[in-house]
């Protein structure tokens, strides 16, 4: 949002954060945000963890092959440094980032800059994934958005893990992970500690 004080322009920054399970949209969500903004010819960056090149080392890719140019980063202060003249930042992936992500998304928008943050709000065993969590409490707005259960075809709920590795960041994609319902997520975890 946009104001005038005394003749000035002020922008009025906010957080904005699209969770949910992988294969739900996330970053298509974060994407048609970025080339938005990038249409209306505000300054965007995007970042990303640098440990994600599952798709490609520079940009965010989506499941279906769409990606926008990106900043790969090491860890959450890296986006406050590069990010100082942008209108619009967009993270991705942002449940690899470390727990300082909701201090520098803060600092970001109280300096009036529009963050879009998009990643999984839970680990493959229900768990909240990193910063997620705390970001969706001091979120202006957020958007959960939900895959389709590949086993019954209702809302997914979690991306259940296919391959037996517990280690909490395991990158894959649908050779490792399936989105699926309370249900089946249910019964399929019932069904491998019997």
């Amino acid at each position: 949002m946009i104001d005038y004080k005394n003749g000035e322009l002020i922008r009025r920054g906010r957080i904005e954060v699209i969770c949910g399970s992988m294969f739900s949209g996330k970053t298509e969500e974060l994407i048609r945000r970025m080339k938005r903004a990038q249409f209306a010819q505000q300054r965007v960056e995007i970042f990303k963890p640098s440990i994600d090149t599952r798709y490609s080392d520079d940009d965010v890719v989506t499941h279906e092959g769409v990606a926008i140019h990106s900043t790969p980063v090491d860890n959450s202060s890296s986006i406050l440094l590069l990010g100082n003249e942008c209108d619009v930042i967009g993270i991705d992936e942002a449940q690899f980032f470390d727990d300082h992500l909701v201090e520098v998304c803060n600092k970001l928008a109280e300096k009036g800059v529009r963050v879009i943050v998009a990643g999984l709000d839970m680990d493959f065993k229900g768990v909240p994934f990193g910063p997620m969590p705390a970001l969706c409490a001091v979120a202006d707005d957020v958007l959960k958005v939900h895959a389709i259960c590949v086993r019954c075809g209702a809302q997914a709920y979690i991306s259940h893990r296919k391959v037996q590795d517990e280690k909490r960041v395991l990158l894959g994609e649908v050779n490792e992970y399936e989105p699926l319902c309370r249900v089946c997520y249910s019964a399929s975890t019932s069904h491998t500690r019997s």
